[in-house]
């Protein structure tokens, strides 16, 4: 078996090392990563893996980022359309 060196981000080796566990290699992991993305891509299993992940979303919480992300985005509309106008 030929063995290649990549460079990765912490980021990125922490996330396959969890996808890893102790059962399978980082070559298995980037493979079944590989064929997920081409078999599932567009159909309702791809959707089906985030099901239930925002069940303890704080609503509240996520109600004020949502409101300060469009206060934010009315400004820099605002800001962009008024210099063209000038």
């Amino acid at each position: 078996m030929v063995s290649i060196n990549i460079s990765l981000t912490e980021e990125a080796y922490n996330y396959l090392k969890m996808l890893k566990g102790n059962e399978k290699s980082f070559s298995d992991v980037v493979l079944e990563i590989k064929s997920d993305k081409k078999s599932e891509r567009g159909t309702a299993k791809s959707l089906l893996k985030y099901a239930g992940c925002l069940k303890n979303l704080d609503t509240k919480k996520f109600d004020k980022i949502r409101e300060d992300l469009n206060k934010s985005f009315e400004k820099r509309q605002e800001e962009i359309f008024n210099d063209r106008v000038r």
